[in-house]
């Protein structure tokens, strides 16, 4: 497990998910190979949707960009090994 080695670049989320988070990042990166981006974030966003409801979104790789709306208290950002980790839940749009 590699939940202490995780560099966390950006968060908003309660420390417990953070550890969370980082403790579902290193179970995944356990279980599949680290070029295997979509089957890692899969993991954590089915774990996350299990623990804390759905409409987690995970995002997991070596370079990428976006801009999103989230969840108050409900984002991350960290880098693991030699991949970054975005985990949000997105905001609900009122029409």
């Amino acid at each position: 497990m590699l939940e202490g080695k995780a560099i966390v670049e950006d968060t908003d989320m309660p420390m417990k998910m953070q550890i969370q988070a980082m403790a579902y990042a290193s179970q995944a990166l356990d279980l599949f190979d680290v070029l295997d981006c979509k089957s890692i974030a899969g993991h954590i966003k089915k774990e996350f949707d299990k623990n804390y409801g759905n409409g987690w979104q995970c995002v997991v790789g070596s370079n990428f960009g976006c801009y999103f709306t989230h969840t108050k208290g409900s984002f991350i950002y960290f880098t693991l090994e030699t991949l970054n980790f975005l985990i949000f839940r997105g905001a609900s749009s009122s029409s």
